[in-house]
């Protein structure tokens, strides 16, 4: 064997042997009773700081031109654009070997959204037909065509206002602070690296998340009362992960779904009383999974200072159900029910006359999966502290949200939903739910930066 091929084969050699090197933070777990360390605490703090664009399109239907046989055509119409700034405080504290409690409160510093007519193009043309123009105005965007929003728009910094016409700007929301939801959670590492460095460390974790929050809500009459940033909603969160140190580097992969328990009540993705051919009435489950692995590029002969880049891809899937969408708070302005707004609902369609509520602004979102990756650096400066700053990159498949089915048909042939019966869905909105006038989110990107700061104890 030449010297060459001699060096590859122990430098393989050691990444498939078990080594005594220290593990990553994927690895490290909070215990406590250990012989010499009857309690580990872990405190950690991180900054988010998240741009979403996406580009916001309307099926149309009797478009000139358009093939009968074919797919229902889509139009530009908005620019959603929204950003947010928050903080992450969390703490594992162990009670047990290898098991932990965990806390974590997210406090949103800012959440703000705003749409635009879409005129991106190089070459704008705001043409009379908006399957022929390049670019969208007050003259030829379909939400205001429907009047869902009047032609100089609403912002909630001046509700009394509007926007200057020529302005490309069409909606500026409320800038939400606060508390969403409190992560209160167990972790248990059936095994553990630092143990046994014949075996990974595996992690298995159960999360509830308990609404703590002001609910997020559109007052069209006085934004500045509606600025909660809450969903309302119980959740279960659970995952398990798997990482293992092999020479300089160390693998890692974690799974994990959630879903809705309840939500608070009145909440815009609480059930309606009356749900009658309501279908979905659920809040969006998701479900994901992640993988990669940490390149150690440096570390002391202690061990106890290191630098390491990370890499991992993401995929995430959206199921089909109800949740808060780029466009909810414009269809919470547009079915405001004592301004008659054209997207309020019948409460009661069995009943006589008209049982106005106003729209929640919430919508049934179709299935969709999130692809995306991430890259950072994780520095160990001594024992207790670690540090770390990544950047993320999310892209959403295109989806509709706006897809609540009229109802569900009795036992007439036809599959025909009855008008004033309980087969129809109070929740549909023929305005924006019906084929051909639905709404479609494309073109969606997410960046997001986290600076971190751990601490051992």
């Amino acid at each position: 064997m030449t010297p060459r091929a001699t060096a590859a084969a122990l430098w393989l050699a050691s990444l498939a042997l078990p080594g005594a090197a220290a593990a990553g933070p994927e690895s490290e777990v909070a215990s406590a009773l250990d012989t010499g360390d009857k309690l580990d605490l872990h405190v950690s703090l991180d900054y988010v700081y998240s741009a979403h664009r996406a580009a916001i399109k309307r099926e149309l239907v009797g478009l000139p031109g358009a093939d009968p046989d074919g797919p229902i055509p889509l139009v530009k119409d908005l620019v959603f654009k929204g950003s947010r700034h928050e903080l992450v405080p969390r703490l594992e504290l162990g009670v047990f070997t290898d098991l932990a409690v965990t806390a974590a409160l997210p406090v949103v510093l800012q959440d703000s959204r705003s749409l635009e007519f879409d005129q991106r193009a190089d070459d704008c043309t705001f043409a009379g037909d908006p399957g022929r123009a390049t670019c969208v105005d007050a003259s030829n965007s379909t939400t205001v065509a429907d009047g869902i929003l009047p032609a100089t728009g609403f912002d909630a910094g001046d509700p009394d206002g509007g926007f200057s016409p020529g302005d490309a700007t069409i909606f500026r929301g409320v800038d939400r602070v606060g508390l969403d939801q409190l992560h209160l959670g167990l972790v248990w590492a059936p095994m553990n690296q630092e143990r046994d460095e014949t075996k990974p460390t595996w992690k298995i974790a159960a999360e509830m998340r308990l609404p703590v929050g002001r609910t997020m809500r559109l007052d069209r009459a006085d934004p500045d009362r509606s600025d909660g940033v809450g969903s309302g909603l119980y959740e279960l969160r659970v995952a398990t992960s798997m990482a293992r140190r092999l020479g300089w580097a160390e693998p890692f992969f974690e799974v994990w779904w959630q879903a809705a328990l309840g939500a608070k009540d009145g909440a815009p993705l609480d059930d309606l009383p009356q749900p009658f051919g309501a279908e979905q009435v659920s809040p969006q489950q998701r479900a994901g999974g992640r993988a990669g692995f940490e390149a150690i590029a440096w570390e002391s002969g202690s061990e106890d200072e290191r630098i390491g880049l990370r890499l991992e891809g993401l995929l995430e899937a959206h199921f089909e159900g109800r949740a808060y969408s780029e466009m909810w708070e414009v269809f919470a302005y547009a079915g405001h029910g004592a301004s008659g707004g054209v997207l309020a609902l019948d409460a009661d369609p069995t009943a006589v006359g008209r049982q106005t509520v106003s729209h929640p602004g919430v919508t049934n979102v179709e299935n969709y999966l999130s692809l995306g990756g991430r890259a950072g650096v994780d520095a160990r400066l001594g024992r207790r502290v670690r540090l770390a700053l990544d950047f993320q990159l999310t892209w959403d498949q295109a989806h509709l949200i706006t897809f609540a089915d009229a109802g569900v048909d009795g036992d007439d042939p036809g599959d025909v939903v009855d008008p004033g019966t309980e087969e129809v869905n109070p929740l549909h909105v023929p305005l924006i739910d019906l084929v051909g006038h639905r709404y479609r989110v494309d073109e969606s990107l997410v960046y997001a930066l986290t600076a971190g700061l751990r601490l051992l104890f």
